[in-house]
């Protein structure tokens, strides 16, 4: 009976010590659990201990963040996808910059190619032109050498004489040898010698066209400069009339020594009355050759 009454009373404390700490241990369990889902600092913290615990680390997830930080994962995954946006948005921007230079490359290639191509038939065609004008030009050199071997070697020989040496070797260089041969024994040696020194080199007949035309400029150069430096019969009757006749006398005496006929050309150009009065300085200064020059001058008269 003592022993059943010790355990009631011993079953009676226990009862009434959990009486109080149930609702306790209820309230902190409570509390726990409500920090832990709302406080994600607290949460991590709280799994980081649990799996540094040998068997619970088997069974609590890891903590979303280790150094402390919440994060929110959406964030992430949004700020991830901006990032990644951003960058396929610049890759295909520098893909459409890319593009872009490679069309304007190629439509002015292609321009390059058409302007090319262009000036290619120009050329073509100035390249045709020019040939026909050639074969004209030997044809014409052909015409040329046939009439001269059609005529007798002693008149065909004078007309080659007269014509510049470049200009004669291209007309011999279009004949037969045997033709040739039978003018050029005809001609003047000096000049068959010289033709039959350049008809020795060997020349496309182009070279000899252009040999010719730059002979016949230089004959042209030379005639026109020698016609520049001749005073003309006006500019003799001017210069010597308006001349002292004392003076334009002496002169003339002078010139008689070295030219006679320059002091006759020069006579016949001045007017009579211009000419009676030198002739009457020319006179009383030298009869012999003052008579000399009269007659000369009634002779080409």
């Amino acid at each position: 009976m003592a022993d059943v009454e010790m355990e009631k009373q011993s079953y009676s404390g226990f009862e009434r010590f959990m009486f109080f700490v149930t609702p306790i241990l209820f309230t902190l369990i409570l509390l726990g659990v409500l920090v832990t889902i709302f406080n994600i600092n607290l949460r991590n913290k709280a799994l980081e201990i649990g799996n540094d615990i040998p068997v619970l680390n088997r069974i609590l997830p890891e903590p979303s963040v280790k150094d402390g930080h919440a994060v929110n994962e959406d964030s992430i995954k949004s700020a991830n996808t901006s990032a990644k946006i951003a960058e396929l948005q610049a890759q295909l921007t520098a893909k459409e910059s890319e593009l872009g230079k490679t069309v304007e490359e190629k439509t002015t290639l292609a321009k390059t190619v058409k302007d090319l191509q262009q000036q290619m038939a120009q050329l073509k065609q100035a390249n045709a032109e020019q040939q026909l004008s050639d074969s004209a030009y030997q044809s014409k050199i052909g015409e040329l050498a046939s009439m001269y071997t059609s005529m007798t070697p002693s008149k065909a020989a004078p007309i080659l004489e007269s014509m510049e040496t470049a200009e004669a070797v291209l007309v011999l260089d279009a004949m037969r040898p045997e033709d040739r041969a039978v003018i050029l024994e005809k001609m003047n040696p000096k000049k068959a010698a010289d033709a039959s020194v350049l008809l020795k080199d060997t020349k496309t007949a182009k070279d000899r066209q252009i040999a010719a035309l730059q002979a016949r400029i230089n004959k042209q150069q030379t005639t026109t400069t020698q016609s520049d430096a001749v005073l003309s019969a006006a500019q003799l009757n001017s210069t010597f009339s308006k001349m002292d006749p004392a003076a334009a006398a002496d002169l003339l005496l002078k010139m008689s020594d070295v030219s006679p006929s320059k002091v006759l050309r020069i006579l016949n150009a001045v007017d009579d009355a211009a000419r009676s009065k030198i002739l009457a300085e020319m006179s009383s200064a030298n009869k012999a050759i003052t008579a000399q020059l009269v007659s000369k001058l009634m002779v080409g008269k």
